[in-house]
């Protein structure tokens, strides 16, 4: 398979959510792993919307996808702020607070790179596309 690599940049609301989760499966659709890739999507967009300068008035994010071989690369641009992204423990019953959890639970790796003017977290997932695992 040859690499492949899309972006699209989404008004930073909670509106803007549902559509990169469209986004992913729409390029994902044959897929094993699109139900994986776009639930972490939702979770970093989330992030980007609640917890970033995306989430102002007039904020934005931007959603990637790269394609290659076995793996695929989702990330999601914030315009940065205050608080860095990171995993909380397990230990809460609370509903937030736990999305990179998932998303590390899911992926096969996931970081952060940037500062409070802008961050990509990213998550890596090993599969193959449905049309390769046929052969």
């Amino acid at each position: 398979m040859s690499p492949s690599r899309i972006s699209r940049t989404f008004l930073g609301s909670p509106a803007s959510i549902t559509e990169a989760r469209r986004f992913i499966t729409a390029f994902l659709r044959n897929w094993p792993c699109v139900d994986d890739a776009e639930l972490i999507v939702s979770e970093l967009a989330t992030n980007a919307v609640r917890h970033s300068d995306s989430g102002r008035f007039g904020g934005r994010f931007t959603v990637s996808i790269e394609t290659r071989n076995s793996w695929l690369w989702l990330s999601v641009l914030d315009e940065g702020g205050p608080r860095s992204p990171r995993a909380l423990p397990p230990l809460t019953s609370a509903e937030n607070g736990r999305g990179l959890m998932l998303v590390g639970e899911l992926s096969a790796a996931w970081g952060v790179t940037g500062d409070d003017k802008g961050r990509i977290v990213w998550a890596v997932l090993k599969t193959l596309p449905e049309a390769a695992t046929r052969r």
